[in-house]
């Protein structure tokens, strides 16, 4: 049997020059939540709940003849103030929504079964959050980069003056993907995916 690796996609590629990219829409097992990553009880909550559900819907897929490599974790994030990002960083002010991909093929009944089966197994901190759900980005300007999270605001900040240079507008969620495990890779090393939909200026 074949193992599909998503990672390996146009989605998950990008280089260290800003590029105009298509996203075909894609769904995603998703959990929203509010505040500081690395401090906010709600963020481990999603994480302790995606990947359970993530990993029996890949089990079960594989069972009915289609295995699949669980894909990177990504985020959408979003303030009311955009300088939360690009200039002050206060964590505390963000509100996200973590993801993983899901394949096409699974549908509403084969999260519902496998989110049945995760909680059998153990406790989903964030169990009634968790959803299947659409997302169409289209046109978006994405670049990679490298370094730690902390790093990314002067980044965004051209990447925003690109955008605005481009004769384009910002027009949806700042998204990021997580090619490194920063459990593994030192802050400097890691690889993100920084990805901005967007649409012409009128």
């Amino acid at each position: 049997m074949d193992k599909i690796d998503f990672k390996k996609s146009d989605a998950y590629r990008a280089s260290a020059s800003f590029k105009l990219v298509d996203i075909q829409p894609s769904q995603y097992l998703m959990v929203d939540g509010h505040g500081d990553p690395n401090s906010a009880p709600a963020y481990q909550a999603a994480l302790e709940t995606l990947y359970p559900v993530a990993y029996k819907m890949k089990f079960a897929s594989k069972q009915g003849g289609r295995d699949y490599v669980v894909p990177p974790l990504e985020g959408l994030w979003w303030a009311e103030e955009m300088d939360s990002f690009t200039t002050s960083r206060d964590k505390s002010q963000w509100d996200w929504t973590m993801m993983l991909l899901v394949p096409e093929w699974i549908g509403q009944n084969d999260f519902q079964q496998a989110l049945d089966t995760a909680q059998k197994s153990g406790a989903l901190p964030a169990g009634d959050k968790i959803r299947l759900e659409n997302l169409a980005e289209g046109s978006c300007i994405q670049v990679l980069h490298v370094g730690s999270y902390d790093a990314e605001g002067p980044v965004l900040a051209r990447m925003h003056q690109y955008i605005t240079d481009q004769s384009m507008t910002l027009a949806g969620k700042h998204h990021e993907i997580y090619l490194s495990d920063p459990r593994r890779v030192q802050p400097e090393k890691l690889r993100t995916i920084l990805r901005q939909p967007v649409v012409p200026t009128v």
